[in-house]
């Protein structure tokens, strides 16, 4: 059985130290370098006419635009809408590094919790940041629900402040385990295609697995969409709690 995790692995192309710290570019610096060059090299081709008759390809870029506009406008409201480039710039990143990792033989850098736990931390630290200097001392209305009776406040706020501080943990764990267990699937299909056809009498059965990851296939890449949108779409959420804290 070929080894599935051997996919994940991070190899070092240039060695990079600086003051001790390694910073080295790996594979996974050249993916996610390739992710941002596949998108603006898509934005800057598809808007390069700006037709008022759109064509397919710039249809295509409006209509994420779109998409994502929509997403942010009815989660935060016209007041969110300034947050629109971040927004916009997590969603296409993560969808566009989940398509690319569909590519067989490439890296899937959402496949790696730093990497996901470093988008986290930069929409929780957002949120914060937004929370305080919009609102000030306000935000803190975020933990204190309207209604609650005064004797289960303090157990109420517990509660809040413990689910409020993990959310980049939710946030970056659900889109790793998701990439990661679905690219395991995939490899250990395809691991029993290649094994049942070297089997002999065996070798029938492969077409069975063989199927197995067609399906896996397509099932992956509505997940590699799905993560993208739940990630932005929480991420809007969150944005509208540091806008509105007592709604």
């Amino acid at each position: 059985m070929p080894d599935p995790i051997h996919q994940f692995e991070i190899h070092t192309i240039v060695p990079i130290k600086i003051f001790g710290w390694d910073v080295s570019f790996t594979n996974s610096s050249a993916y996610m370098l390739a992710t941002v060059l596949l998108i603006a090299g898509f934005y800057m081709l598809s808007m390069r006419a700006r037709s008022l008759v759109p064509t397919r390809v710039q249809s295509v870029a409006e209509i994420s635009h779109e998409f994502v506009a929509g997403m942010l406008r009815d989660s935060a409201g016209h007041s969110g809408m300034k947050y629109f480039p971040f927004v916009f710039s997590l969603f296409m990143f993560i969808f566009a590094a989940n398509m690319l990792g569909m590519i067989p033989g490439a890296f899937t850098v959402t496949s790696h919790i730093v990497v996901t736990a470093a988008l986290a931390a930069l929409v929780f630290f957002t949120v914060l940041v937004v929370g305080f200097a919009k609102n000030g001392l306000h935000f803190l209305k975020l933990f204190v629900p309207e209604g609650v009776p005064i004797l289960i406040l303090p157990l109420v706020v517990a509660i809040e402040v413990i689910s409020f501080l993990s959310r980049p943990i939710s946030h970056s764990v659900r889109l790793f385990a998701n990439m990661l267990a679905g690219h395991i699937t995939l490899k250990v299909f395809g691991g029993f295609v290649v094994m049942l056809l070297g089997a002999g009498s065996y070798s029938i059965l492969a077409p069975l697995p063989l199927a197995f990851a067609v399906a896996l296939t397509s099932l992956e890449f509505l997940v590699a969409f799905l993560q993208a949108y739940v990630f932005t779409m929480l991420t809007c959420m969150y944005l509208n709690d540091a806008l509105h804290p007592g709604h």
